[in-house]
């Protein structure tokens, strides 16, 4: 999708993490007033509303979308509708946004993102999230998403190498990073050691991933306004959204390469082709790290390194703060944290921040380019966005 004349002119972001006081409808409302004071802009001068939340029974609130026009009466009677990809459904939201904008039939557009999951045990926190699986094999309907990327690392071993000791230098390294993002849920140092050994504070979740490959059960929300280019220019703050590509592959995972992540590979790859850009001019990334080998297969997908050698944009230094390529200085989805709705939206008003000057948590200095990738299921529903920033 070529998106040159859609832009982000306004973001806000929730603290993420356990908010045992705030309801579905608290986060949806507070984000939503939050953006709206951002951009300086008046309710009634909004044309349409989208939300991403993916839901699956971690709430009863099963018609949310109408939960933001709770935010100020001047919404009332405009166009809202959710939109649900799995973890990818705010940038479901976002993209239909932008969707609404190239159409011609809005110029301005609020995005919410937003999810509650604490208030759920673990156990039905991942009943809810298989959801997202293929039900109609048996045998796959069975495995929780901690089981198939534990798989994916199994075989991971056994085509190349153990990607263990990479996985745990993504999770001692977003852990870092997240000590700076003052919305991260959580804010504590892993070292290397800790992620690789298996201990009883470190126990294996589904072999091979230790607890420390897993991203966290999280609440929160976070909201974007997006502008046609006519309006855009209105604003005090502009990034561009140069490209966004959406490539969703086969749901059952017998129909395809686990390891290959070509839904990934193709929505990267054809995201920097629209927006003209290579690897060479990002001066970061924000991935959906929902398992350290997610991010590790990401990196190879990014073309980063060659399919199995993922270990070396670490070992290197690609990736890590001060390197030639970023990824996560937010933390991830690995400790900022991953409310399923809210993650995609999260990543675009976090890339708003580094790209208008602003960041929140770790820089990139005079940040001009940035990938954000927002994934769905195991590589189902993949979202890849180039954003740029406009100064005067």
């Amino acid at each position: 999708m070529a998106t040159d004349s859609v832009s982000i002119v306004a973001a806000a972001h929730s603290r993420f993490g356990r908010l045992t006081d705030a309801t579905l409808e608290d986060l949806i409302v507070d984000v939503t007033r939050a953006a709206l004071a951002d951009a300086q802009v008046a309710a009634s001068e909004i044309d349409a509303l989208f939300l991403g939340q993916f839901n699956s029974g971690l709430v009863p609130d099963g018609f949310p979308a109408s939960l933001m026009l709770q935010a100020d009466p001047a919404l009332r009677f405009k166009p809202a509708t959710r939109c649900e990809n799995a973890c990818a459904s705010g940038s479901a939201a976002i993209q239909a946004g932008i969707n609404a904008i190239l159409s011609g039939s809005a110029e301005l557009v609020l995005v919410v993102g937003a999810e509650k999951m604490t208030s759920n045990s673990t156990v039905q926190v991942t009943k809810a999230l298989a959801g997202a699986g293929y039900q109609h094999d048996a045998e796959e309907a069975g495995l929780s998403f901690s089981q198939l990327f534990g798989l994916a690392a199994a075989q991971y071993e056994q085509l190349y190498q153990s990607p263990l000791s990479a996985m745990a230098a993504i999770a001692a390294k977003n852990h870092a990073n997240a000590m700076a993002n003052p919305l991260a849920q959580m804010h504590k140092v892993m070292s290397f050691e800790h992620c690789n050994t298996v201990s009883e504070s470190n126990p294996y979740i589904a072999k091979p991933l230790r607890l420390t490959d897993c991203s966290l059960v999280t609440d929160g929300a976070a909201a974007i306004v997006l502008a046609s280019a006519k309006r855009a220019r209105q604003f005090r703050r502009e990034v561009a959204i140069k490209g966004m590509v959406q490539v969703n592959d086969f749901l059952p995972l017998s129909q395809r390469n686990l390891l290959a992540f070509e839904g990934p590979q193709r929505a990267i790859q054809s995201a920097l082709g629209k927006a003209q850009v290579t690897l060479e001019d990002l001066d970061f990334a924000e991935v959906h790290d929902c398992f350290t080998i997610a991010e590790l297969l990401i990196y190879e997908a990014m073309g980063l390194a060659p399919q199995g050698q993922g270990h070396r944009a670490l070992e290197e230094g690609i990736v890590q703060h001060g390197g030639k390529l970023p990824v996560n200085l937010s933390g991830g989805l690995k400790a900022k944290g991953h409310p399923v709705g809210a993650t995609g939206v999260s990543m675009h008003a976090l890339a708003f921040g580094q790209l208008t000057g602003k960041p929140i948590g770790l820089a990139a200095p005079n940040a001009e380019f940035g990938l954000l990738f927002n994934m769905g299921g195991m590589a189902v529903a993949n979202y890849a966005s180039v954003l740029q920033a406009r100064r005067a």
